[in-house]
């Protein structure tokens, strides 16, 4: 923010198998969330809520993150790696999300394992409401956490996205 003024957001979208996908990246062309467009309300919260006030403007995004995630929906599964994203929240929080990406493509993990990775074995529910105020879906894949019986549980976008998801990613649910 400068000087009692928002930070100016691009909003853009990318058609998706899923539907719309809307993504917001900063005036150094680093994602700050991606939703899809029938929870803009939710992401709008999201960014409010790590961000403060921000003025969002359609505007296109940098090509480079457009095409990194129109890679990932056609099948380059990798392509999410090449996007550079800044989240703000609690220092938990954080942790958790800087996790997400490193359960590898095509595996799960269940709350409960991600807690214990962190350090932390009795806070599986800690997680679980980190993973629900990622605002950086996809690219930060909190898809990929799963119950402790291998149900879906839980996606801010739906289960059927989650479950879309995953299998295009190639785990079977």
């Amino acid at each position: 923010m400068t000087a009692g003024r928002p930070d100016v957001f691009r909003l853009d979208r990318l058609k998706t198998p899923i539907g719309i996908a809307l993504f917001v990246t900063d005036g150094d062309g680093v994602l700050r969330a991606l939703d899809w467009e029938d929870h803009e309300p939710r992401m709008r919260e999201l960014l409010r809520m790590h961000h403060g006030a921000v003025e969002l403007k359609n505007a296109r995004a940098p090509a480079a993150v457009k095409a990194a995630l129109s890679g990932y929906f056609r099948g380059d599964l990798d392509r999410l790696g090449d996007i550079d994203w800044r989240v703000n929240g609690t220092p938990f929080q954080r942790k958790v999300w800087h996790a997400l990406p490193k359960i590898p493509v095509g595996s799960t993990l269940s709350y409960g394992a991600l807690a214990a990775r962190l350090g932390a074995p009795r806070a599986m529910r800690a997680v679980g409401h980190a993973n629900g105020a990622n605002p950086v879906s996809v690219v930060v894949p909190c898809h990929r956490l799963i119950g402790a019986d291998g149900s879906l549980v839980k996606y801010g976008g739906g289960l059927a996205r989650k479950r879309w998801l995953l299998r295009h990613e190639g785990v079977e649910v």
